[in-house]
């Protein structure tokens, strides 16, 4: 047969299409031409499928190659179409039964000597190929990755010659036998190691309960970048299924194999980060900090010292949960529901208000400083609280309080208690939901509104505060939202900063 046909998967974003691998031969001088859109790192796997089949022991047929990769106006890059072009062409040239090929998906770059090398998106091709109903080809080295897509068959190889050998029925491969990713990692900061901090502590509880963005304001050396750290340990282990998007962004971005099960992620790009640092870009446009931190936190200390510009970015995904890349040829979609952490000084020497009368700057400093921040991205954090300088005690406490044990056991409660009632976390609700799971009594609502006139809050401020009540509420494990949870709520919003 002078025509086999190969399946196999591209990497657009955290997505991976299918990509047919068309392998014809026909009489003429002999060459080989590579159609489909490939870019550089394809053009060149004809050199390497080259020295691959030879290297194994087989013939590479002395005729005119034609291979596309269909569909044709789908990019394709890097090294992962190797393996399914090499058996292409061994099918096609009679050296291989092609109808074996029919029900598998191939990724594997292929050394000169014929070893497959491991390639990176391995997961979300996984899945892609368990929804397809196929067996999924893959190097060793990938296979641990590749079998986190339970009830996937998939075939594990080093060599080129071991999938020859398996697919012509000589030494038929196993299917990869899971080992398991580790998921013993170690443990997150515990928030017991923060010294005094008690209404940052209730915050940091609040937030997490909620998954409410967070913004702490206060001098340095308060204890703002470590509250921040101990925020993941509060928060609920993820579900299989969020740990799957999770391990699939990380396949996506790394160049090595997922060697561990995923945990909420913590990311805490610096202030010089650009704008395509946080949410991704490029010519092959990849994953940025913003999906990196999807569903776990992204921490951004010195707030104000972040281009303006880089921050305006941050509205989108914080309302919708996702960001969408655009090019020329293409749209490319991350994922991005990830949790807001942040951190300022009250001005830009960070000391204002100190009673010792450390800060020197003047108030137009203070109101250049503040302005970086621009109202709308300020409305979408729901919790804005002022950390106070402690007095200095190098004495460990003897009381301590409540440790992330105890209250990831309050956060894992008042979470279970918002899945049941509307199936997300509080701050997610949409119009809907706010105005069917937030009901306020007739005294309560009016007095709210008062509240909100005064402070000249936006309606986006005053839904936030609903939101930021409901979850106060259901860390008491209440049903109707009180009045005392709405001033609390308020109280995180503070009139200065709002």
């Amino acid at each position: 047969m002078s025509l086999a046909i190969v399946h196999s998967r591209a990497q657009v974003g955290v997505e991976a299409p299918a990509v047919t691998v068309e392998a014809h031969l026909a009489n003429g001088l002999p060459s080989l031409a590579l159609v489909g859109l490939p870019e550089t790192a394809v053009k060149e796997s004809k050199d390497r499928v080259r020295s691959a089949i030879l290297n194994s022991g087989f013939d590479f047929p002395p005729r005119r190659i034609t291979l596309n990769l269909a569909p044709a106006d789908l990019p394709k890059d890097g090294g992962r179409f190797d393996l399914a072009i090499a058996l292409g062409v061994l099918a096609a040239s009679g050296q291989l039964p092609a109808n074996a090929l029919d029900s598998v998906e191939c990724l594997g770059e292929l050394a000169l000597s014929g070893t497959l090398r491991p390639v990176q998106g391995v997961l979300p091709a996984a899945l892609a190929a368990r929804a397809a109903g196929r067996t999924l080809v893959v190097p060793r080295e990938n296979a641990e990755e590749a079998s986190l897509a339970s009830g996937l068959k998939v075939l594990a190889a080093g060599h080129l010659l071991e999938l020859t050998a398996h697919f012509a029925g000589h030494t038929p491969l196993a299917p990869y036998q899971a080992q398991g990713l580790l998921k013993d990692r170690p443990p997150y900061p515990d928030l017991a190691e923060v010294q005094g901090q008690v209404a940052a502590k209730r915050a940091l509880l609040v937030a997490a309960a909620g998954s409410h963005n967070l913004l702490f304001c206060g001098p340095p050396g308060t204890g703002k970048t470590l509250l921040a750290s101990r925020l993941p340990g509060l928060l609920p282990p993820l579900e299989e299924q969020e740990a799957l998007e999770v391990a699939a962004i990380h396949s996506v971005a790394s160049h090595a194999p997922l060697q561990a099960w995923p945990q909420r992620p913590f990311r805490h790009p610096h202030h010089s980060a650009s704008g395509a640092a946080l949410v991704g870009g490029g010519s092959r446009p990849k994953p940025g900090e913003i999906t990196l931190a999807h569903q776990g936190v992204l921490f951004l200390d010195e707030l104000p010292e972040f281009d303006r510009k880089v921050l305006e970015v941050l509205r989108e995904p914080l309302e919708s949960g996702e960001i969408v890349i655009a090019r020329a040829h293409d749209k490319v979609r991350f994922p991005a529901r990830f949790q807001l952490v942040a951190a300022m000084n009250p001005c830009p020497c960070g000391y204002l208000g100190d009673p010792g009368g450390r800060c020197r700057c003047t108030p137009e400093q203070i109101q250049r400083y503040r302005s970086k921040l621009s109202g709308p991205l300020l409305d979408r954090i729901d919790l804005h609280l002022t950390v106070a300088r402690e007095a200095t005690t190098l004495q460990p406490p003897t009381h301590v309080g409540p440790g992330s044990t105890e209250a990831a056991a309050e956060v894992s409660r008042a979470r279970r208690l918002q899945l049941r009632r509307q199936g997300c976390a509080n701050a997610f609700l949409d119009l809907k939901g706010l105005r069917q799971h937030c009901l306020l009594a007739t005294d309560d609502r009016a007095w709210l509104e008062e509240a909100c006139e005064r402070l000249n809050l936006s309606l986006r401020a005053a839904h936030r505060i609903l939101k930021v009540a409901r979850t106060l509420a259901d860390l008491e494990q209440v049903e109707d939202i009180a009045r005392h949870h709405l001033g609390e709520a308020l109280q995180y919003r503070p009139e200065p900063l709002s």
